[in-house]
């Protein structure tokens, strides 16, 4: 048996759902989603990260203020996932700045 934890496949379609992924790997996961995002011209993400304390929103909202190719971000409210996830709209990938 492996120390490992199992690897999750994770479809990359513009939806990342952060509840099946320890907020130790939020860091690195959240730029690198979206950076397989651009890669694929998927440029509105969904983020999911749930209501709760309102803790790993404000992780994920500070990675996206420090990345050059996220043009802007809002709580997804009034749709379906509420403020329990944030939209990202991100620039193409042969732009690389705002």
């Amino acid at each position: 048996m492996s120390d490992f934890p199992e690897e999750i496949e994770l479809p990359i379609d513009g939806t990342l759902d952060l509840h099946l992924f320890s907020p130790k790997d939020i860091k690195t996961l959240v730029p690198d989603y979206l950076e397989l995002c651009r890669e694929k011209n998927i440029l509105l993400v969904r983020i999911i990260h749930g209501k709760g304390s309102g803790s790993l929103k404000n992780t994920v909202h500070s990675i996206l203020a420090r990345l050059d190719f996220v043009v802007s971000w809002h709580l997804a409210t009034g749709d379906s996932s509420g403020s329990g996830a944030t939209l990202v709209t991100l620039l193409p990938q042969n732009l690389t700045e705002r």
